[in-house]
């Protein structure tokens, strides 16, 4: 078994300076040169989700129906 590290050399790299630092102008820029969406993104429908909170009403509504029918009939 060897002692060697595994990949190149840092004194052998390209593009270090000494001591291991890169050159102005050969690192990538922060942030990308691109801005924007290329194409405008839809609009989703609200068709659903009202018709969820609909369904979802009228479903607590039929279970507090049954429990007040539940409570009348206790009564009787």
């Amino acid at each position: 078994m060897s002692n060697q590290q595994p990949g190149p050399d840092p004194e052998d790299a390209p593009a270090l300076e000494r001591g291991g630092g890169a050159p102005a102008g050969d690192t990538p820029p922060d942030a990308g040169q691109t801005s924007g969406l290329s194409h405008p993104q839809p609009m989703p429908g609200r068709t659903l989700p009202v018709l969820t909170f609909v369904l979802v009403g009228l479903l607590i509504l039929g279970i507090a129906a049954f429990f007040v029918a539940r409570v009348f009939a206790l009564f009787d």
